[in-house]
């Protein structure tokens, strides 16, 4: 046991080391592909500004730390998630977990983003075969689909009373009208509990894998570090707050930091709020322009401004049924909506 508490804390240091690593780089933003897979899932994760790597036993966290899936007192979670996202586009997402007494916990999940019905704008060349034969496009359709996909197996353990790890192996695929790409990619977690306070450390790897690739254009997945902690500082009776904070690191962008909390009330009704600093656009004005310099003018610097959301618990005999919102509001797109209808079985 000692040997594996070794290897679990080096792990995660190791984690801690790489994020560091990353941070220190500077990478341009837009050179990855399957952008879909920064789209967050869940009303309640995303109602928390996505402040969500050290939380655990939610099966939604699938689609976040594959350690935050394990289950201890719960035999089996399914989650269903609709988010009407911007530009129109539609994302869904399931999740299964179950609980392998002896085993460890096992989850499957699917999310998909996409749009149907695009009105298509061929390059054509009509009457000469030449051209015709050199074009890329060859479809001939009116209008045309856009769907991305993931799917992932996801394997979470207590490898100590405290401690779970867990890893993801996720199948990405993208396809516009009548072009595929695909890439393979996993996600490494792990979660620790400090004993008091309901205190969690937690740091995640997500994405690491193979590029996609276009016609002759390979691009990246986008690989992301994050260590992040939560803690319940305050608890009387059944009604707590939970407190999280996340530092992010994507492989594109800067380093963000992500906040949030969940208000408890009597394990029933749950309200939940979330910001993201270095990412919305705190300090700026209403309109996410920043104040510019003597070299230029103000620049559109975020388009998310914040996150709210609210939750209710209806426990029963065998099962226990929540349903969780989250609205987030946007500068220059239509703010969105999630829904999460979340079922666990004791």
């Amino acid at each position: 046991m000692k040997k594996i508490s070794s290897i679990s804390i080096a792990a995660l240091l190791l984690v801690v080391f790489a994020t560091g690593i990353v941070t220190a780089q500077t990478r341009k933003a837009g050179i990855n592909a399957a952008a879909f897979l920064k789209v967050g899932v869940g009303a309640r994760q995303v109602g928390m500004g996505s402040a969500v790597t050290s939380l655990n036993g939610d099966v939604t966290n699938i689609f976040w730390n594959p350690a935050g899936v394990a289950l201890r007192d719960e035999k089996a979670q399914v989650s269903f998630t609709y988010n009407s996202w911007i530009g129109g586009l539609k994302q869904n997402a399931v999740a299964a977990s179950y609980n392998m007494e002896g085993i460890g916990t096992i989850g499957l999940g699917v999310m998909t983003l996409g749009i149907s019905g695009i009105i298509a704008d061929r390059d054509i060349y009509p009457g000469n075969a030449a051209l015709t034969a050199l074009q890329i496009d060859q479809a001939t359709a009116d209008t045309y689909d856009y769907m991305d996909m993931v799917a992932q197996l996801t394997y979470s353990t207590y490898v100590m009373d405290r401690l779970t790890l867990g890893a993801s192996f996720k199948f990405i695929n993208e396809k516009i009208d009548d072009q595929n790409a695909t890439a393979i990619g996993f996600d490494l977690g792990s979660v620790y509990n400090i004993g008091i306070s309901n205190w969690n450390i937690g740091a995640r790897i997500s994405n690491l894998g193979g590029d996609m690739k276009f016609y002759d254009y390979a691009s990246p997945i986008p690989l992301t570090f994050s260590v992040g902690t939560s803690l319940v500082p305050v608890r009387i009776g059944s009604n707590s707050v939970l407190l999280a904070v996340d530092l992010v690191k994507p492989q594109d962008g800067q380093q963000y930091y992500y906040t949030g909390f969940e208000y408890n009330y009597n394990n029933t009704v749950f309200l939940r709020g979330g910001w993201k600093m270095n990412y919305s656009y705190m300090g700026l004005a209403g309109d996410g322009i920043d104040e510019g310099t003597t070299l230029r003018q103000g620049v559109q610097t975020s388009l998310e401004k914040g996150s709210l959301g609210a939750g209710v618990r209806v426990p029963m005999a065998e099962y226990t049924i929540a349903l969780d919102y989250s609205y987030t509001v946007f500068t220059s797109f239509s703010d969105v909506h999630r829904l999460t209808l979340h079922l666990s079985m004791k």
